[in-house]
């Protein structure tokens, strides 16, 4: 049976390019980088060219380049580090109520240790209104954290209207990066970026290693402690294998792979909106180029998934981080869906890897499909 991935927002397949250049890591160059003899060396050569590398692709200095097991790992730092380095004369910190899990789970975890979070609404198509976050910030306010390419529904934020407003008021700015990073151009310092959260696995990289750009003089605290690895902000051996493959996957990302990843996109999005009642989730425009995000109205996007997957489509109903949970998409619940349209939702993302073959062979099933669940659903 044919098997096409369409939950590349979940997690991508290795490049064969980073799994190649991963190898010698695992089982020639295996030192350890703390290590001072010429293994660890070795070792420690690879990370530092790694860092370069991600460093560049972002407009930062090598030095400001932590390496982290991944995403959730560096949201983490970059909000518990920074309101434990300013806590208690600041203690104020403002984020949407369409972050990652790990954002929000950070922040009503720091709510208990003292912290006051702004959760700010997003309008029908994701996207924050800078107005309000100018309003929101006050002199008790530390960072600003606003999710770059949203995890589910693809929008794209303005980060570089976002960042001015920050520079402007004297706060941080710090973004989750992890599904944006090489698919939408960060500049560290055009955006006024502070802090920015990236990770591998979104990017055919290996899971498991991921990175925080810390710009140079800002004060944070650790919330691993252990050796004083990567400038005493993250105690750990490094992941030496997962750093090279991570830095591979930065290295042969291409644009022209993100312009045909678009037309298959809106491919996809055309044929999908064909069938009828059926509502795109996000927006057209300023929407990563991977994501389609749709809700069916009066069946469950769990039927159709699972549908689909008999026929060797792999989608997903949520993001994966949560999908083991019975708890609506508070994304979908954000930007004004009923219960019918968010529990009918089903997230479709592509990869470099698609082809048009894919999506035709999709869009067919998917007609099938949803003709036939709506012959059988109670809810007309």
């Amino acid at each position: 049976m044919k098997q096409i991935y369409f939950d590349n927002a979940a997690t991508t397949k290795v490049d064969e390019e980073v799994l190649r250049a991963m190898l010698p890591y695992f089982t020639e160059k295996y030192g350890n980088a703390s290590s001072v003899h010429l293994k660890g060396q070795e070792a420690k050569n690879a990370m530092e060219k790694g860092r370069r590398i991600i460093a560049k692709s972002i407009g930062a200095r090598t030095h400001e380049i932590i390496f982290t097991s991944g995403g959730t790992e560096s949201n983490n730092l970059a909000i518990k580090g920074l309101f434990f380095a300013n806590y208690p004369e600041k203690n104020h910190i403002i984020i949407t109520k369409i972050e990652h899990d790990c954002v929000l789970n950070a922040c009503k975890w720091l709510e208990r240790q003292g912290a006051k979070i702004t959760y700010l609404d997003v309008d029908e198509k994701g996207f924050v209104n800078s107005e309000d976050i100018e309003k929101e910030i006050n002199d008790k306010t530390i960072v600003v954290s606003i999710i770059h390419g949203n995890n589910e529904i693809g929008t794209i934020q303005n980060l570089e209207a976002i960042g001015k407003i920050c520079k402007e008021k004297g706060v941080l700015f710090h973004t989750d990066a992890c599904q944006s990073f090489t698919k939408v151009s960060i500049d560290v310092k055009r955006q006024n970026l502070d802090l920015v959260t990236l990770n591998a696995h979104k990017i055919h990289g290996p899971k498991g290693v991921g990175a925080l750009y810390i710009k140079d003089g800002i004060k944070i605290v650790p919330i691993t402690h252990g050796g004083g690895h990567e400038r005493g902000l993250r105690s750990g051996t490094e992941n030496i294998p997962g750093i090279v493959g991570f830095a591979k996957s930065v290295e042969i990302a291409k644009s022209k792979d993100m312009e045909r990843i678009s037309e298959l996109r809106d491919k996809l999005i055309e044929g999908i909106l064909k069938i009828p009642n059926v509502k795109l989730n996000g927006p057209k425009e300023n929407r990563l180029c991977n994501n389609i995000n749709v809700s069916f109205n009066n069946i469950e996007g769990e039927a159709v998934g699972g549908y689909l997957e008999n026929e060797g489509v792999y989608t997903s109903t949520g993001s994966a981080c949560s999908s083991h949970s019975l708890e609506p998409s508070h994304v979908l619940k954000a930007i004004g869906l009923s219960s019918i349209q968010v529990n009918s939702s089903l997230r479709i993302s592509i990869s470099k890897y698609t082809t048009e073959e894919d999506v035709d062979y999709f869009l067919e099933k998917l007609n099938k499909i949803v003709e036939k669940l709506r012959r059988i659903s109670p809810i007309k």
